[in-house]
């Protein structure tokens, strides 16, 4: 019996795929779109039995190709760009080929376990999974919200399980390749070891800079819900996947650039002497970010806890200094 992982390439994707490596599964059928071919490195320390197009598998789907094979689905594929407004293209990836997933995983009673995204809340203040907390700002929040929706209107006729995680501000390993969409601990390591200091966002809504709180996640928490899930085939429903604390980006900066001193054995600094030092300097947002941004999230962890997941998350002191020792080794390598 095969996984399936689609998205493999990317972030997350590649990080379930190891995971499933470190359990002793090779038996993973990797479906992406490497036109942006730098993803391809994601996966060179991976074990996976096949590579798929992600247009090529739904039409190998279709043609019954898989038929009795398969043992879950890990639907991690998405346009996953915020500032992306073709919309026709969001709704494409991100709603249409989840229902096709969505249907054939229900009639082959296969477990699907998708990615849906914290961006279905909007601007908040509550981020607890009902209609009622749900505005998102962008297409992409939107497509996520709409599959979410479609699933809930079909969950009393589903007999197989599914699995919807709302992922908060994921950082981690494997992220590289999103550019200027990928983590601000990517960015801050970035910054820091080119320049010598970092550029976080001025004030917005009621945070002063760089104050603004998000609930930011490793890609290590991640992956271990995922995993979860895969183990509890009777569980279904749509959850929230964060630390339930959120923390500011000011806190990210100090851990990613103390992270760096200290693997030089510099002295660690506070938020305020780095300030002092211009090492923290704060930016202007971009022409029409400010009014669509997120100043606040912090996930419900209320659901999640009460259906078995027991297992603590990872603060960003103690996360962003694992992913930078990770780092520091690859850019060692």
């Amino acid at each position: 019996m095969r996984y399936v992982v689609t998205g493999a390439a990317g972030f997350i994707g590649a990080n379930i795929v190891k995971a499933l490596n470190d359990r002793g599964e090779s038996d993973i059928i990797a479906v992406d779109d490497l036109t942006q071919s730098d993803k391809f490195v994601n996966l060179v320390d991976c074990e996976i039995e096949d590579f798929i197009d992600k247009d090529i598998f739904l039409d190998s789907l279709r043609e019954g190709n898989f038929g009795g094979t398969l043992r879950a689905v890990f639907h991690q594929g998405a346009c996953s760009d915020t500032m992306e407004t073709n919309g026709r293209f969001m709704m494409n990836s991100n709603y249409h080929y989840s229902s096709v997933l969505l249907d054939y995983c229900q009639y082959e009673e296969i477990p699907f376990i998708y990615a849906s995204s914290a961006a279905v809340y909007g601007c908040g203040p509550k981020f607890t999974e009902e209609r009622q907390c749900e505005a998102p700002l962008n297409i992409y929040g939107y497509s996520k919200f709409l599959f979410d929706q479609l699933v809930r209107r079909k969950s009393s006729d589903l007999s197989s399980q599914f699995v919807g995680l709302r992922y908060f501000n994921v950082y981690g390993a494997r992220e590289q390749h999103k550019n200027r969409m990928a983590s601000v601990a990517f960015h801050f390591f970035n910054q820091y070891r080119a320049n010598g200091k970092v550029k976080l966002f001025e004030g917005s809504g009621d945070y002063s800079a760089g104050e603004q709180l998000r609930d930011f996640i490793s890609v290590e928490d991640v992956v271990k819900v995922n995993l979860f899930f895969l183990d509890k085939p009777e569980r279904s429903g749509i959850f929230n996947v964060g630390t339930g604390a959120a923390q500011s980006f000011n806190q990210v900066a100090v851990a990613t650039i103390n992270s760096i001193r200290e693997s030089k054995g510099e002295a660690l600094l506070t938020l305020a002497e780095l300030q002092a030092r211009g090492t923290i300097e704060y930016i202007p947002f971009p022409d029409g970010l400010k009014e669509r941004y997120q100043s606040f999230t912090q996930a419900d962890l209320a659901n999640l806890r009460d259906i078995g997941y027991e297992a603590p998350f990872l603060n960003v002191e103690h996360g962003v200094a694992r992913y930078v020792g990770q780092l520091l080794k690859q850019n060692t390598r």
